[in-house]
């Protein structure tokens, strides 16, 4: 049973995990495989980060043996992975402020939480990701009525026409994954050279040149909702689309790094320099993982996070548990490990 807390309320743990996405839930695992339990903190109101709120509906190919799985599906099984170890989550809370002493750490939230640990991990992506707005006329008051900048279900779209904005993969991977599903799909970008993988660019013109999507070349200048509860935008040419349900824009995600940037670590370009060695940052006891950290070869990939986990387990058990040695034991050999993750 997944143990969300309320927020306020003072605890005390082995390891704060500041992000509930993918590398977050991960670090879970391996923490608990060496007897560390966790606590995690979350800015967004559910499980999942990334994955779970801006890509619940949409395959990710790079997870080792999983040929396609969706960002929920990613969620769902990484939690279920970390179910044996009991973590705690804090969700909706934004991490305030963090004071080292000198063998523990106190973590406050927004929330009046407070939690004191041995080790913190931040797995908060590249901080706070905010999707870049519309900027058209009249495209305030209708986000989140026809206006969104994530899809949770594309069923919930079923026989709506669909306008979506953008030339990169997200752009292209929804005007894809909403056949079958929108009664009609209509794409607007800026120039006829996308940015996404020339795959995605050859099948979606493959879609316009049989009249499947409909393409216009352009910027939305205007967007105007009708008395049906449908929409007509204007476009820079004044080329108008009428009786959209829904718009998509996909400009890319900014980054705010809030209250990290002032907790002391060295950044670069609003990432946090880690050694390779264990991922721990330029503060003692602090580590990093996942797209928030950078060093000499990184790779913004899920499965380079895991990686990164596993190493961090390992020095934040030193810290935790310093009265004891550390020994690595494989899962497949190890009935002591076996017995915690419950296999009979």
């Amino acid at each position: 049973m997944t143990n969300i807390i309320k927020s306020g309320g003072s605890h005390e743990t082995d390891v704060v995990i500041i992000g509930a996405g993918p590398c977050g839930l991960f670090q879970v695992f391996e923490l608990g495989l060496l007897d560390m339990k966790a606590h995690l903190i979350d800015n967004l109101d559910k499980i999942g980060g990334q994955c779970a709120e801006l890509y619940p509906d949409k395959n990710l190919y790079d997870i080792p043996s999983r040929p396609a799985i969706t960002g929920q599906e990613l969620t769902d099984d990484l939690m279920k992975q970390a179910e044996p170890f009991n973590p705690s989550y804090h969700l909706n809370q934004l991490t305030s402020k963090i004071s080292l002493n000198d063998n523990d750490i106190l973590v406050e939230t927004d929330k009046g939480t407070s939690i004191k640990c041995k080790s913190l991990v931040i797995a908060a992506g590249a901080g706070s990701f905010v999707p870049r707005k519309l900027p058209a006329e009249g495209s305030q008051e209708l986000e989140n009525k026809n206006i969104f900048y994530s899809v949770k279900k594309r069923s919930d779209f079923q026989d709506k026409n669909i306008l979506i904005i953008g030339g990169g993969d997200s752009a292209l991977d929804y005007v894809m994954g909403f056949q079958g599903i929108a009664k009609k799909v209509s794409l607007v970008h800026r120039r006829k050279e996308f940015k996404g993988v020339q795959d995605s660019v050859n099948k979606v013109m493959s879609l316009v040149d049989k009249g499947d999507v409909n393409f216009n070349m352009g910027s939305l200048k205007k967007v105007e909702k009708n008395d049906n509860g449908k929409v007509t935008v204007t476009l820079d040419d004044e080329t108008t689309l009428s009786d959209i349900d829904a718009i998509f824009p996909f400009f890319g995600l900014k980054i705010e790094l809030g209250p990290i940037a002032d907790w002391g670590l060295n950044l670069e370009k609003n990432l946090i320099s880690v050694n390779t060695e264990n991922f721990e940052t330029s503060v003692p006891r602090v580590f990093a993982v996942g797209d928030i950290c950078i060093y000499p070869g990184k790779l913004k990939l899920i499965l380079s996070g895991f990686h990164e986990a596993a190493l961090a387990a390992k020095k934040m058990f030193e810290y935790c548990h310093s009265d004891k040695k550390y020994v690595f034991r494989y899962t497949t050999s190890s009935s002591d490990l076996q017995k915690k993750l419950g296999v009979k």
